[in-house]
């Protein structure tokens, strides 16, 4: 059996290498359907839009970019799947995962396979510190964000007492972890504890967070749980300010958390509408899809980072490719990107944006 299944393996890579005759496969992965499918589709749309460009203007290498779409569910081991496939398929290079957890684990497979990713959103530390060639990010990481949102609690809310939850996952654990970390003595944290994705009542933690008296409720997590959060500390009576990272600045959160998001804060970049080298990029995607998602420039721009390194290249061999995304600037709609020998953006991007009359407005800079 073990010997038949090298066999369909060997097959199936074969297979994949005569599918790339005509195309350039890539690979988009996200959870693209369950609770934060949002997510995945702000990936592929963004992609797609790239893809297109780059079709229409000749391809890559003479070739045709072909979009293979993997449903991760934001489950790591359905993500490990995913990143098989991709292999298996022949992808010369992957656009995603988009939950840490996911990422982490499946770039491990990408890493076997010398295939170079990019997260737009990945933003656990761990994910760029096992020494991986082929792992890049073009946001920032938790580590940063954690120190931004604690300064900005420190240095502008001049809060004393915090209560800190995360979802259990990778990033929201890392992120809650990184936030208290950088509090330090400045700020007692009276309350840790996590809470589970896809929860719905949070009233029985929510009441014993509630009899601490916290002047802050930090959450690390996604905004489906996040805007529940909200929501019910408030139906109980819980009126300290709330908090959270980039997973929770959605327009689900407002709509999920109704009243209750008013005054919220995040930690996240700063407003692409702001940023001239944007303004092409957010005119066709709305034109195209409606509203861009948090990381739809994220996603654009990480596809045409990777297609510009497999052009300079002039393969779609990931060795060569992974050592041009290191020694490339790269000219996006968020800007100039460079990555540093860890795959990591070279400057934090973090501001803290506060929700306000229904929208997300910029609200504080470090």
């Amino acid at each position: 059996m073990k010997r038949l299944l090298v066999i369909l393996f060997a097959f199936a890579l074969l297979f994949g290498c005569e599918q790339k005759k005509d195309v350039i496969k890539i690979g988009v992965a996200g959870p693209m359907t369950g609770p934060q499918a949002k997510m995945g589709e702000d990936f592929k749309n963004a992609v797609q839009l790239a893809v297109e460009e780059w079709n229409q203007a000749g391809g890559l290498l003479g070739k045709k970019i072909e979009i293979i779409v993997g449903d991760d569910q934001a489950d790591p081991k359905q993500a490990v799947s995913v990143a098989n496939k991709f292999v298996i398929e022949g992808a010369a290079g992957i656009l995603g995962h988009f939950n840490s957890s996911c990422s982490i684990p499946a770039s491990d497979v990408y890493n076997r396979a010398g295939i170079p990713m990019i997260t737009p959103a990945s933003t656990n530390p761990v994910l760029t510190e096992r020494g991986y060639k082929n792992v890049f990010r073009v946001c920032g990481r938790d580590d940063q964000q954690g120190y931004v949102a604690a300064k900005f609690v420190i240095d502008n809310l001049r809060l004393k007492k915090a209560a800190v939850l995360h979802d259990k996952t990778t990033y929201g654990q890392g992120l809650a972890d990184e936030f208290k970390k950088s509090l330090g003595d400045a700020v007692d944290v009276v309350y840790y504890g996590g809470v589970s994705i896809g929860e719905k009542d949070f009233r029985t933690v929510l009441t014993t967070i509630k009899t601490k008296r916290p002047e802050l409720l930090y959450f690390g997590g996604i905004y489906p749980e996040a805007g529940m959060l909200v929501k019910q500390a408030r139906e109980i009576g819980l009126d300290a300010k709330f908090m959270s990272g980039d997973g929770a600045i959605d327009p689900l959160f407002i709509q999920i958390a109704g009243k209750a998001s008013e005054g919220a804060y995040f930690t996240f970049s700063p407003d692409p509408e702001h940023i001239p080298s944007a303004r092409s990029f957010i005119e066709k995607y709305k034109k195209r899809f409606g509203e861009l998602g948090p990381y739809s420039i994220y996603a654009y721009d990480a596809a045409n980072i990777l297609f510009a390194a497999i052009k300079e290249a002039n393969t779609t061999d990931g060795k060569i490719i992974s050592e041009r995304l290191h020694s490339m600037t790269f000219s996006g709609a968020l800007g100039a990107i460079s990555f540093d020998e860890k795959g990591d953006v070279a400057k934090s991007p973090y501001i803290v944006w506060t929700a306000k009359d229904g929208k997300f407005v910029e609200f504080w800079r470090p």
